[in-house]
């Protein structure tokens, strides 16, 4: 074998001692060969040698198809209501990667995440891992040195072969199940429910999110002896709207009721933490946990970041996300405004299955170019989307020009909504913010 043969064999060298959080990060992206490698053995391996034995605090694990982030931060906010210390683990991130471990609400410094991965990296030896798994692991080490008293995490895909399923939980919430990452998780919302499922430990208590589950979900439940609080079973979700518009939400459980905002965040996440909440410590009163609940948000999250005219962010990728995002931009559409929607997003995306489900709240369309890896140009998005029968459908070139364009053909009343990827909304609070 030639010099430069056995040079393309060798992996990158880890960054030495003074460097970079960019460097490390860098570097992360290049030392495993794919970029979602599902399972857990290589993780656990790793996991052993940085702890002995599980971490002291209590431990919430976050699953489902979507409102993961908005449950993470609800349920973060009113542990911290309560006294406790927190930290939270979620992915992806919007702007930068420090974005991802938050310790008492705030995002870990670089020089935490730096020390973080030189512990792991000095931990793996010469098993290999995913940008994720690694990752995952460095929060692990961050939340355990801060000494904080609940760690609250997100799983990023799937549930029972995701890195964060290393760790037992002493909670688990399934925020909603649904068809995403159909090339892991398959097409099936019963398989799904399986895999999402595999988050749940015998004799602990969990919520469920979704209004009609999958049978796999209750089936593992019962297998696993879960103390299960359900979505529509042992507490209700009551959302009125009066002649002016005002939407009043109520959550309705063990015979108290709870005001709910009525936005930003998906009321299904919020009322899952509440219940997760009253679960983990039941005492605190409900006028804690009301004022808590008014004051979170979550950046991305039907997030306003202009007015006159209204210009939201939000993240959803699927059909699932579009339908709550689609209801939504209805009820502005009480006020008599027109909606201008800039959709991009990646090519294993159901974007036809997006655009049907927002089709009711758009009035017109502006369709970009995602420059990423696996990001659809507007071409080959707008050929995707002619079956749905848009109307007043233009294309562009970048997110930015079309944000732009949808700007200038909005009048103070009208609404701009700026969807589709965490890409797509990165991109668009760089150039608004």
């Amino acid at each position: 074998m030639s010099q430069l043969s056995k040079s393309k064999s060798q992996p990158p060298k880890a960054p030495g001692a003074g460097a970079s959080l960019e460097q490390w990060l860098s570097w992360l992206e290049s030392i495993h060969p794919t970029e979602i490698d599902l399972g857990l053995d290589r993780v656990l391996v790793v996991l052993r040698r940085l702890f002995r034995k599980k971490p002291a605090a209590r431990v919430i694990a976050v699953a489902g198809t979507n409102g993961k982030g908005s449950t993470v931060a609800t349920l973060e906010a009113l542990l911290q209501a309560s006294g406790r210390r927190t930290g939270a683990y979620t992915s992806p991130h919007l702007q930068n990667y420090n974005e991802r471990i938050r310790v008492d609400g705030q995002d870990v410094d670089d020089a935490s995440l730096v020390s973080a991965f030189e512990k792991v990296e000095a931990a793996r030896g010469s098993v290999t891992l995913t940008y994720f798994e690694y990752g995952t692991l460095a929060a692990f080490v961050i939340l355990a040195e801060s000494g904080v008293q609940d760690w609250i995490l997100e799983v990023g895909l799937g549930g029972r072969l995701d890195a964060v399923n290393v760790i037992d939980p002493d909670l688990a919430i399934i925020t909603s199940v649904d068809i995403d990452h159909v090339a892991f998780l398959g097409d099936d919302r019963e398989v799904i429910g399986f895999e999402k499922a595999g988050i749940l430990r015998l004799g602990i208590p969990a919520v469920v999110a979704d209004m009609d589950p999958p049978r796999s979900v209750i089936q593992q439940a019962s297998a696993q002896k879960v103390a299960l609080v359900r979505a529509g079973h042992d507490y209700s979700i009551e959302e009125n709207i009066d002649g002016a518009g005002e939407v009043t939400v109520t959550l309705q459980a063990q015979g108290q009721s709870i005001r709910l905002p009525a936005g930003p965040l998906p009321v299904q996440s919020v009322a899952a933490a509440v219940m997760a909440m009253r679960t983990l410590e039941p005492e605190v009163p409900v006028v804690v946990l009301e004022a808590a609940l008014a004051n979170v948000t979550v950046p991305g999250r039907f997030e306003r970041l202009e007015r006159e005219p209204a210009l939201y962010v939000d993240v959803g990728h699927n059909p699932h996300a579009a339908r709550w995002l689609s209801k939504r931009l209805q009820v502005l559409k009480r006020l008599n405004c027109k909606v201008h929607a800039v959709y991009a997003a990646l090519a294993d995306k159901d974007v036809e299955g997006v655009a049907r489900e927002m089709a009711p709240a758009v009035d017109y369309w502006h369709l970009a170019e995602l420059d990423v890896p696996r990001g659809l140009n507007s071409q080959a998005l707008a050929l995707k989307l002619e079956p749905c029968g848009l109307q007043q459908v233009r294309t562009h070139d970048s997110v930015s020009n079309a944000i732009k364009a949808a700007k200038a053909g909005a009048t103070t009343n009208d609404v701009v909504i700026v969807f589709g990827s965490f890409f797509t909304v990165a991109e668009a609070r760089s150039l608004l913010l």
